[in-house]
């Protein structure tokens, strides 16, 4: 049981410890609350997550009306939305733990949990709790790639290199990539197998949870050469352009590429790795002579018992 409070704990010259850690509010000149100010630009992109969030929830009720099509387009819409927050953040010098939160939260609805319901509603239904249990999964393998993202993306001894790669395929890109047969099947090249949708669906959610590394195209952007910015932009306004004008058949081939190209970024991480490791190699040859480790260093002093003795070299 908590321990009683004393008068001369509220009242008196000595203070408790629940009294001290008590924060009274800041008052201005007329006895009213000083609330502290929080600046647009931290607001701004949590707006856009919160746009995104509530696009990714209307194709889930667009899904279940019915309409398909509306359906993928407003999950292609917050995928472009969850593109932009972020890099508005980071130019606005806006980001933020509670932004940071919320973008995950939101990539759950999104790309998780929206993308499993489209796909159940739409064919895996016809397989009763097979099709259902192929929906969760993704769903759930969704919310684990988030988690794993948000415990990794601080990790201290992560070289710099490391940031041109995903571990597995990202949320957005595994919402888009899982819902290709909707794509075949509104391009009107046939139905597919129920059944082969389910174990498609179950590849890319294990995508997403494995180890894989992919390419993240952080750094795509930051900086453009002068002569390749109008290049880009007539690129950007024709890639748009062909999206609105032919979504299926853009989305269609997009995802092929995307999964065509996973193994290229395999191929770039082992590179990466390797010239790391053949560096580190470099510098320790390098070292003078006299900061090399001797083997009178490695060498246990005699006055260690013989139980430390037993243990591994490299415990000691």
């Amino acid at each position: 049981m908590a321990e009683r409070m004393r008068p001369d704990d509220v009242t008196g010259t000595g203070r408790s410890r629940y009294t001290q850690r008590m924060r009274i509010p800041s008052l201005d000149r007329n006895g009213s609350r000083r609330f502290r100010t929080i600046p647009a630009r931290v607001l701004l992109p949590n707006l856009v997550t919160l746009l995104a969030l509530g696009v990714g929830l209307t194709g889930i009720r667009l899904a279940f009306e019915g309409k398909m099509e509306l359906a993928l387009g407003a999950i292609v819409f917050a995928a472009l939305l969850d593109g932009i927050d972020g890099r508005l953040a980071r130019l606005m010098k806006g980001q933020s733990r509670f932004g940071a939160e919320l973008d995950s939260l939101a990539d759950f609805m999104n790309f998780g949990c929206a993308p499993a319901l489209i796909l159940y509603l739409w064919g895996l239904n016809a397989l009763g709790n097979v099709g259902w249990i192929a929906a969760m999964v993704f769903a759930i393998c969704g919310a684990l790639r988030l988690a794993r993202f948000n415990v990794m993306v601080d990790a201290p001894d992560k070289p710099v290199w490391a940031d041109k790669f995903f571990t597995g395929v990202p949320a957005p890109a595994g919402a888009i990539v899982v819902m290709l047969p909707i794509y075949v099947d509104l391009l009107g090249l046939g139905h597919a197998s129920e059944l082969l949708v389910a174990l498609y669906t179950l590849a890319i959610g294990f995508l997403m949870v494995s180890q894989l590394p992919v390419f993240s195209g952080k750094r795509v952007g930051k900086r453009v050469p002068r002569e390749a910015v109008l290049p880009l932009i007539v690129a950007m306004v024709l890639f748009f352009a062909l999206l609105v004008a032919y979504p299926w058949q853009v989305l269609s081939l997009g995802t092929v590429a995307y999964l065509v190209c996973l193994p290229l970024g395999w191929v770039a991480f082992k590179r990466h790795s390797r010239q790391d490791a053949e560096a580190s190699v470099d510098a320790g040859r390098a070292r003078p002579a006299e900061e090399q480790p001797t083997a009178a260093s490695h060498a246990i002093p005699s006055d260690r018992s013989e139980k430390d003795n037993e243990r591994p070299p490299r415990l000691n």
